[in-house]
């Protein structure tokens, strides 16, 4: 089934960077009717939130039956809503606010639920990290739960688990329609260090996305006929999200090149270096946190970009996310204005 037909499609966690960015593009894109489910409308500022095809759902995700005459009229969902810090709530949000949500669709009428979660949770052939579980924050350990609960859910092979890697999003001065990421806000203090940090050398990899590149493969995965992934996952697709990996000292190279700034030769940070420093230094590092120092390489196989669908890019490299962001070639970065 094409958007071009009628359909409704609920979008929950609607004010964050991924909700609005996908959004905008099903505004830009489809006929869609869409229902912005959110708890803070003045957050909601990529849109114009007197559309006529929106419908703001203005509430917690942890009280479904207020919405449940709404929640029966969808299509489709993508769900990107999510909770941290708190470990109660990242229960009550991240597992036990997405089984009630699906207990109020209607299972007859609904085609398709995209399920944001974390790459952390995946190992590099896209299979659960046992770590995950064992070590994680509540907020990696509620999402390993809730995709083991999913992987056994009666509608599981309607779902797609969307796991996005590292997000830029936005400027780094605020001045964007869309919300600036945490990855995005982080590099004006990275960028003022980056003296330093040129002389250092870590063996490691990761994954980007840029936000606007996740929502035209959600725009492309919401306006297409569904179709179930691999029987061993029940059926269940799953995308790690994420460009080509990049090595961190190669990171710090095309940052010195995009700053015009000499890239010397540097010092390796060895694993027994960093165990020393953590010793010498005041930093408590939990059990994940060292975990994730001994893996140091954050990447997956296969891993899917705007290509993977005959789609293009709009940030392929680091240059092109740095000057979306606002970081300019010279001079100091500019911070965003502090919220009243």
């Amino acid at each position: 089934m094409s958007l071009s037909e009628p359909s409704r499609i609920l979008i929950t966690g609607a004010s964050g960077s991924i909700g609005q960015a996908v959004t905008a593009w099903l505004l830009k894109h489809t006929t869609a009717q869409l229902l912005l489910w959110l708890r803070q409308p003045h957050k909601l500022t990529a849109v114009d939130q007197s559309h006529p095809r929106l419908e703001l759902l203005v509430g917690d995700l942890r009280q479904p039956q207020a919405f449940r005459q709404q929640l029966a009229s969808v299509d489709r969902v993508i769900h990107t809503a999510t909770a941290w810090g708190d470990p109660d709530r990242a229960w009550a949000v991240n597992v036990e606010a997405v089984k009630d949500l699906l207990a109020h669709l209607d299972h007859q009428r609904l085609q398709q639920v995209l399920y944001f979660s974390t790459a952390s949770i995946l190992d590099h052939d896209l299979e659960l990290l046992a770590e995950a579980q064992q070590w994680g924050t509540e907020y990696i350990q509620t999402k390993y739960s809730c995709l083991r609960q999913l992987m056994a859910h009666p509608l599981r092979q309607k779902i797609v688990a969307i796991f996005p890697t590292l997000i830029f999003s936005g400027r780094v001065d605020g001045r964007d329609p869309l919300p600036t990421s945490y990855l995005t806000a982080g590099l004006g203090s990275a960028m003022g260090w980056l003296w330093l940090m040129r002389f250092l050398r870590v063996k490691a990899s990761y994954h980007y996305i840029h936000g606007e590149d996740v929502a035209s493969i959600c725009g492309h995965l919401l306006t297409t006929p569904h179709r179930q992934g691999p029987e061993h996952w029940g059926g269940m697709c799953r995308y790690v999200l994420g460009q080509a990996p990049l090595t961190v000292n190669g990171t710090m190279a095309q940052l010195c090149r995009y700053r015009h700034m000499a890239y010397p030769p540097g010092l390796e940070l060895r694993p027994w270096l960093l165990e020393a420093l953590v010793a010498l230094l005041p930093i408590q590092l939990s059990q994940w946190d060292r975990f994730t120092m001994q893996r140091r390489h954050f990447v997956h196989h296969p891993i899917t970009r705007p290509e993977s669908f005959g789609l293009r890019s709009r940030f392929p490299d680091l240059a092109t996310v740095l000057w979306a962001a606002g970081v300019p070639r010279r001079g100091p970065i500019t911070a965003p204005p502090s919220s009243p």
